[in-house]
């Protein structure tokens, strides 16, 4: 490091030097004409990260090349060009752990997360895995059906590129996530994400176990990758552990998988990787990343040091990633890779409406708040929600204050109820009714019956009409309801709208998800020259150390 601290300015537009120490610096060698001296070529040769650059010294102007080479200070003769500065040529392939990339076959360590109801849609999935990009396809809340179709069409356009889907906890409905996982087995889906998970349950733990085995070497082959999406130090450790042991032997006599597969369940963890959710869009913790990351990362060095794993869990980030400098601070921390999440359904790819897409493209970091959840609203449990342009959160909001102060719908004040069906179900109480009895004669007959005999349980199921339609409204584009659509979103997508605004990505219509991953990695690398630069003594105008997108 220099015990010099150099100026680059700009004043009366021209480049100086003002050493505020003296420094003897080493001779630069080369083609004089390699070397920028002007704002444009600066910037170039900044950006040039394939190369190494040389902030160099003649006479009183400083410049910028990526060529040439260090020679020895000959003392019998003075330097015509001065070395200041030097840093090496960076690949964005360095940012993160090397492992994630081998492991799931990438080119980044950069993924996008799962958003259900495949919101994370097929397009999604399918332009990033083309560009070997992890992307995990959003099958939470989607039918049986729906998502084998998702499966076919994404195995078909991919081939052996690399895709996730999505497992999503069911608590409430644990006959929906054992579907899923069955056609992931029966599909051989090799990667999921496994997201809202309070416990593990038996059906993840088959999943991890089934796909177990041995390879020629005698070593442990895993064939089904489980990427962990978790806030919670206590849910991270049960990701972090092995499978319990109980739920292996119930596995074992149900003959779901071997003993041999449950002997090797016993000696890895139960995810490769741990997604640190800070605070995003949906279900969230609202969890500031700086105090999260560092958190979960000794954790895991604990229970590393504990079974002495062959391959450490990774860890990496989600929440809040939105920007090259956010994703670089991930990097800096320690984070193994970074996963994006509300950002990407302003892109065309995404299963949102056109009109959902554009309010997107123009909330601020503040027009989110949170809402009761439709999966666990009896529960209590809330996620991130976009407010500008919708009366959702406020009306989900009254569903739970009259599920909390009531007993049943029968025990609605006249007044209350009219406002109720007039102004948010916009149908009667028994019309919704109906309708919710059909749907659940089909998929889950057994919390019909309880309902039937329950009143405050049917007045939840009546609720959860509402919370359930409102984000397909929003997917849909529901003509007459877009003021009650739900749009899952975190502060993350006003930070992006932020920085692309001005450039061709202010536009929802020009967002591509491939060229979003590009420019945050691309603009994580350039980030990390600049602050290599910083800390070596040099001071960087503004106009040379931004990152704006630009078409690629």
């Amino acid at each position: 490091m220099l015990n010099t601290e150099t100026i680059l300015e700009k004043p009366n537009n021209s480049l100086k030097i003002s050493p505020l120490f003296s420094h003897n610096h080493q001779p630069w060698q080369g083609n004089i004409n390699s070397v920028s001296f002007d704002a444009e070529g600066i910037k170039f040769k900044l950006r040039n990260l394939e190369k190494p650059c040389y902030i160099v010294k003649k006479e009183e102007q400083i410049g910028v090349t990526n060529e040439g080479h260090i020679v020895p200070i000959n003392h019998g003769n003075q330097a015509q060009i001065e070395t200041l500065i030097t840093v090496p040529s960076l690949a964005i392939q360095q940012l993160g752990d090397p492992s994630f990339l081998d492991f799931y076959g990438v080119k980044y360590a950069y993924a996008t997360g799962a958003m259900a109801q495949g919101i994370a849609s097929e397009e999604l999935v399918i332009a990033l895995g083309k560009e070997r990009i992890l992307s995990s396809f959003g099958a939470g809340g989607l039918s049986p059906h729906r998502v084998e179709s998702a499966i076919n069409r994404i195995q078909q356009a991919l081939q052996q590129k690399p895709y996730a889907f999505n497992l999503l906890h069911s608590p409430s409905e644990p006959a929906i996530e054992r579907r899923s996982v069955d056609l992931y087995l029966q599909y051989q889906v090799r990667i999921i994400e496994a997201s809202a998970f309070l416990d593990l349950t038996d059906n993840i733990v088959y999943y991890r176990a089934a796909g177990l085995s041995l390879n020629s070497a005698n070593q442990i082959e895993i064939k089904n990758k489980v990427i962990a999406k978790v806030s919670r130090r206590e849910v991270a450790t049960k990701f972090l552990q092995p499978a319990p042991v109980k739920i292996l032997k119930q596995l074992v006599q149900q003959g779901l998988i071997s003993e041999l597969q449950a002997t090797l369940a016993e000696k890895i963890p139960m995810a490769d990787d741990i997604t640190v959710e800070a605070d995003s869009g949906g279900h969230t913790d609202n969890r500031p990343l700086i105090c999260l990351l560092p958190s979960i990362l000794e954790l895991r060095d604990e229970i590393q040091t504990k079974y002495c794993y062959q391959q450490p869990v990774r860890i990496g980030v989600a929440g809040g990633i939105s920007t090259p400098q956010s994703a670089l601070a991930a990097f800096m921390m320690g984070a193994a890779y970074v996963v994006t999440g509300s950002i990407n359904q302003s892109c065309i790819e995404a299963g949102t409406s056109q009109y959902t897409k554009e309010l997107l493209a123009q909330s601020e970091m503040a027009d989110v708040m949170m809402a009761p959840a439709a999966d666990m609203f009896e529960m209590g449990v809330k996620l991130q929600v976009l407010k500008r342009g919708t009366l959702f959160p406020l009306r989900a909001q009254k569903l739970l204050e009259l599920y909390k102060n009531y007993n049943s719908i029968e025990e609605i004040p006249p007044a209350e109820r009219e406002k109720l069906e007039k102004q948010i179900l916009k149908k009667t109480v028994q019309e919704v009714w109906q309708e919710t009895v059909t749907y659940l004669s089909q998929r889950n007959p057994e919390k019909l019956s309880k309902a039937l005999s329950n009143s405050k349980l049917k007045m939840a199921l009546i609720f959860r009409w509402y919370l359930g339609l409102s984000s397909r409204w929003s997917n849909t584009g529901e003509k007459g309801r877009e003021i009650d659509y739900q749009i899952w979103c975190g502060p993350a997508m006003g930070s992006f709208n932020d920085w692309v605004r001005g450039s061709y990505l202010s536009e929802s219509k020009n967002r591509k998800v491939v060229d979003i991953a590009d420019h945050i990695m691309t603009g994580a690398a350039f980030l990390y020259r600049i602050q290599s630069l910083k800390i070596q003594g040099l001071k960087i105008p503004d106009e040379y150390s931004q990152y704006r997108p630009e078409g690629l």
